[in-house]
């Protein structure tokens, strides 16, 4: 593994098959490809290249994911969410536990942000772990403010 704190990629890479589940699939054959392009040191995050092609197919989300549509269109539903075409620019957030009924409109290409969900408590704690850091570090040995706010 790298010890390089930044670590580069571009989104033209080889994909390998990532088949959906067969139980999924409502219509057509939508054949679907990916590539992680990073992944935290924890393991607990990672970035991902996807591409499918023309069907219609329901996702069950089992982690946060972000996604930013790079090429194609869908149309995605979901309860109390009415189909609604995506394409180029896009982003969308999937909670973990959301489901969402997909139709691939030729084909599409997304990139994914993907975070596993910790249970509410463990997360507190890192929280406080990070606040008391903060407060109990002089000011010279405090981390770099991050875009969002937090260290």
């Amino acid at each position: 593994m790298s010890t390089n704190l930044i670590l580069t990629s571009k989104t033209d890479v080889e994909l390998k098959p990532a088949p959906i589940e067969p139980s999924w699939i409502i219509e057509g054959n939508p054949t679907a490809t990916n590539a992680t392009l990073s992944r935290s040191a924890d393991g607990m995050a990672s970035t991902i290249i996807w591409q499918c092609t023309e069907g219609r197919f329901d996702w069950h989300y089992d982690i946060d994911e972000t996604i930013c549509i790079l090429e194609g269109s869908v149309v995605i539903e979901s309860e109390g969410m009415p189909a609604t075409r995506y394409g180029p620019g896009d982003v969308i957030f999937f909670k973990d536990g959301a489901s969402a009924r997909w139709h691939v409109e030729g084909h599409v290409r997304k990139i994914a942000f993907c975070r596993r969900t910790q249970p509410k408590l463990v997360g507190l704690a890192v929280r406080a772990f990070a606040k008391l850091r903060s407060l109990l570090l002089p000011s010279s040995q405090r981390p770099v403010q991050s875009l969002l706010g937090a260290n």
